[in-house]
């Protein structure tokens, strides 16, 4: 063999990859299958070392279940609708769909090399029409079946751009791009059901055993499940319709230390009350606020006293004010809550600013009566001593307390005890072109009629322009134009686009039959049906999970999925981050200046520029192109090979955890594959017939089997850098062995076979200069053997001054002693010491040997 050069080397195995069709997704009901998805890209146009990471796990797992004789599907594709695109259209001209493409054909180029085995012809993007065209079917059958609704909504309103925003595009009360003030408006908007799954969404999290605990933890507190009390105040001074003001509240056990109620601005009696100009004019303050809940909690309480007054429902004779309030959201409970500032830090800002009375209901067991300085909140374990409690109030505070307001409640008539979710119904319509059109058409006889099947899909007009704010759909002269499917009647088309979040909620059953003519296929859809091992980031923990969970159970109701596939991702991986040092000066106005890895000089006297100027190192943080601490996986492949990168990723920490990008760390994982091509290449001279150290056979036999076991055992529990430490140990106990040739080319093979998941070109390249027959990746995954593991043989690791330099193979009840002589004798042991005395050396039995010179 040559030297080693990725750059031969690996285009090679690639074309003969692509020839042998080695990873085209087959169903074949005679094998078991296994599905392995990371989460799709947007195509931003550059792929960075995350995505390196992200799609070397999947592929190590696809690689290794395709050699355990697994029909394997390892798809492809993009989610690419989408703001991002839209913005360039503005920005820099051009239409959203060439760059959309563009970008896309610049991804698919820099991923090919990486050597995934991914079944490429199953790709597709969420803006090819084929795609919207079904998810626009399958809208129609979910507004048949009751999934879909249109109703009013408060949103964000950028009155610049014209457009809907979400929460995260609200920055400091102004829209992200233009800077403009945002403004709470009130739309028609289209909604999926989803609060309806709320209860079967939360308790089938316990049914994901192998999703990571803080992922199930984060949505369960998003869903939200509650337990309180529902209940109407009688109101006094109310217009007429309004002679009960309705609250849920789940602290009902502070009911009698209220002092105010408190409606939205959104509330049906707050409009009702717009009439007065005091009122309007509060209202309109207020929806120029937030509309999150996060927003809302942070922003400086405020509110206005109707003058209107509710009774208490224990007390008649007890009035309390109603204000509006801009710290109440419309969309959770009822829109209207009673305060009890004693008990609620919120509550009691607003007391305090306004002078309401703050009553406290219980106070410290211990202390005084002394005034509250803030709300006393205590915890569920902390007694108590009620001051102003009611019959059968007066138990320790947490759901017990809780309980027996409800109970007091139900029993006196005043109140019921109600179960309510956070979870909110999806609001999916947004005012933007580069999106999937929403399939209904508005006509003045039949109202809002679904479009005809036949019709999809209803696709978005090629010639539009991006020169005026808004959503061009609305002032494009022809298209929304249409005839109702209905009646035949003139019609216009629905010009909101969905979210995104549908596109990616429904891929991973997509890719089961991609270019079928219905959403999906069944046949395909129960063969290929639940995703097996999903991999992606945990910044997708909430909306993109729970969107996915939902919309599975939404295409099951539809015919569109299986029941069996209502939960689709069997389990799920969240990979950490890979990171590196930032790199950064200064301008003449002490403006930061950052620099890219392949700027600066590393050099006797610090880091640098080029021209010598010092450069400031900061700490690794998550790549970011903003920071320029990001690294070209193109330039390490051109350097090192995509074998060199994919291992590095694999090895340099657990794969939850992150991972920081070193040029030395990428160095040092080119050198050891360049020693295994050396070791390769020495084993394939050795001659036919040689016959080696007896002893030596049996043990390259028995760590042959280690290996197999140990690295089998890894990659199955995902623990992908302990698998390559092993593959580090098998790899020099080849390298000292002297055994018979057929043995030495065995283990040489086997070591191709175990490392081809995380390096499959060079594998490729060892297993056939060694004879292996086929592809490396269709070989079946090696086997140990049973009696080899069963020898009371230990492999110690032997540190020198606290750094790993060799290993020994010893019986597992070998003498102290006896180890330390062998380990002294090692050459690697003497190697590293280079004369220098031993001052003491210790046998940790069957863990490690410690050498200190």
């Amino acid at each position: 063999m040559s030297r080693y050069e990725p750059a031969q080397i690996e285009p090679k195995w690639q074309a003969a990859w692509d020839q042998a069709q080695a990873f085209l997704a087959r169903r074949d009901p005679a094998k078991p299958k296994y599905y392995v998805l990371e989460m799709f890209p947007y195509p931003s146009g550059r792929i960075h070392m995350g995505h390196v990471r992200n799609y070397t796990m999947g592929d190590v797992v696809a690689r290794y279940k395709s050699a355990q004789g697994f029909s394997v599907l390892h798809p492809m594709g993009w989610d690419a609708f989408g703001m991002p695109a839209e913005n360039a259209a503005m920005e820099r001209g051009g239409h959203p769909k060439d760059w959309t493409y563009g970008n896309i054909a610049d991804m698919r180029g820099q991923m090919k090399p990486l050597g995934l085995s991914i079944d490429w012809t199953r790709e597709f993007a969420t803006c090819d029409p084929e795609y919207y065209g079904q998810q626009q079917a399958m809208f129609i059958d979910m507004l048949e079946a009751g999934l879909v609704y249109r109703k009013n909504a408060v949103v964000n309103w950028d009155p610049v751009d014209m457009t809907v925003l979400a929460n995260e595009q609200v920055i400091d009360g102004k829209g992200w791009r233009s800077g403009a003030a945002v403004e709470r408006r009130e739309l028609t908007q289209w909604f999926f059901r989803i609060s309806d799954y709320s209860e079967e969404l939360l308790t089938a999290l316990d049914g994901l055993t192998h999703w990571p605990e803080k992922v199930r933890l984060m949505q369960a507190n998003w869903i939200g499940r509650s337990r309180g009390l529902q209940f109407g105040f009688e109101t006094v001074g109310a217009p007429e319709g309004f002679g009960t003001l309705e609250v849920y509240t789940t602290r009902p056990d502070t009911l009698m230390g209220a002092s105010f109620a408190a409606i939205s601005a959104d509330h049906p009696l707050a409009r009702a009350l717009e009439s007065n100009p005091k009122v309007a004019a509060f209202v309109a303050e207020c929806r120029r606020g937030g509309t999150s809940a996060e927003e809302v909690e942070t922003a400086e309480k405020i509110g206005y006293d109707t003058g209107i007054r509710v009774k208490h429902p224990l007390n008649p004779d007890w009035e309390l004010p109603v204000w509006i309030a801009n710290f109440i959201l419309m969309d959770y409970g009822t829109g209207a809550i009673f305060g009890c500032p004693a008990h609620d830090q919120r509550d009691f800002e607003f007391a305090t600013k306004y002078g309401l009375p703050i009553n406290p209901v219980f106070l410290p067991e211990a202390g005084g009566d002394a005034a509250l300085t803030e709300a006393f909140v205590p915890m569920k374990s902390e007694r108590v001593r009620y001051v102003r409690g009611f019959a059968g109030s007066e138990v320790q505070t947490g759901d017990d307390a809780v309980a027996a307001a409800i109970s007091h409640a139900e029993t006196n008539g005043y109140g019921t005890g109600v179960t309510k979710f956070r979870l909110r119904d999806w609001g999916v319509s947004r005012q933007r072109y580069w999106g999937c059109p929403i399939p209904v058409v508005h006509c003045e006889a039949c109202g809002v009629v679904p479009e005809a099947k036949e019709n999809l899909p209803v696709r978005l007009p090629d010639d539009v322009s991006f020169d005026v704010p808004g959503n061009p759909l609305d002032r494009h002269p022809t298209w929304r134009n249409c005839s109702c499917p209905k009646c035949g009647a003139d019609a216009r088309r629905e010009t909101d686009t969905m979210d995104t979040f549908v596109d990616s909620s429904w891929y991973y059953a997509r890719f089961t039959a991609p270019r079928a003519a219905t959403p999906t296929s069944l046949p395909d859809a129960d063969y290929w049906m639940n995703v097996d091992q999903y991999i992606g980031g945990i910044e997708h923990a909430i909306l993109h999970l729970l969107y996915s969970r939902f919309f599975a159970r939404a295409m099951a109701k539809t015919g569109h999925l299986p029941e069996s596939a209502i939960e689709p991702f069997n389990a799920l991986f969240t990979q950490g981050m890979v990171t590196h040092e930032i790199y950064k000066t200064t301008d003449a106005n002490g403006r930061p200046v950052y620099h890219l890895p392949e700027d600066v000089v590393h050099g006797d006297t610090g880091v640098t520029l080029a021209d010598g100027t010092a450069v400031e190192v900061i700490p690794s943080a998550k790549m970011s192109k903003s920071k320029k601490n990001v690294v070209d996986p193109m330039n390490i492949i051109a350097s090192f090979g995509a074998d060199t990168a994919r291992w590095f990723v694999m090895s340099d920490s657990p794969p939850e955890r992150d991972v920081e990008w070193t040029s030395s760390g990428a160095e040092a994982a080119f050198k050891h594959l360049s020693r295994v091509w050396t070791l390769c290449s020495r084993i394939g001279d050795m001659p036919e017939g040689h016959v080696g150290d007896f002893a030596d056979d049996d043990i390259m036999a028995r760590e042959t089997a280690i290996a197999i076991d140990r690295v089998t055992r890894s990659i199955e529990s995902f623990a992908f850098n302990k698998a390559i430490a092993h593959l580090y140990a098998f790899t020099n106990a080849i390298a000292k062995a002297n055994a018979s040739t057929n043995v030495m080319k065995e283990a040489i093979r086997t070591l191709a076979q175990l490392m081809q998941p995380m390096v499959p070109h060079i594998a490729e390249s060892i297993w056939s200069y060694q004879g292996g027959q086929g592809l490396c990746c269709q070989a079946p995954w090696p086997k140990a053997n049973p009696e080899k593991l069963e020898v009371d043989i230990v492999i110690l690791p032997i540190q020198i001054n606290g750094k790993r330099r060799a290993e020994i193979a010893v019986p597992k009840d070998m003498p102290g002693p006896e180890i330390e002589k062998i380990a002294l004798a090692n050459e690697d042991v003497i190697r590293f010491l280079a004369g220098q005395p031993v001052k003491k050396i210790i046998v940790v039995p069957g863990r490690i040997i410690n050498v200190v010179a």
